[in-house]
């Protein structure tokens, strides 16, 4: 995956846009901090640490966009 350059948008975004977070931690902290920086939808997902990402995972993350692009 090639990341984009950071911008000065970067620390908050207002446009509203979907944002998924995926990580083997998700904590209050993470919570508050997406939702003090992203007005659109948010999704945070917890992965298993021992099994990585899985069929499952891509599965619902799919779903999840697609969702989101109709909202």
């Amino acid at each position: 995956m090639d990341w984009p350059e950071p911008s000065e948008n970067d620390d908050a975004d207002g446009r509203g846009r979907p944002f998924a977070w995926i990580d083997d931690e998700i904590s209050e902290i993470d919570r508050d901090w997406v939702s003090g920086h992203h007005a659109g939808q948010t999704l945070l997902h917890r992965v298993d640490p021992r099994r990585g990402l899985t069929g499952a995972d891509y599965r619902e993350l799919g779903e999840w966009l697609r969702e989101s692009r109709h909202s």
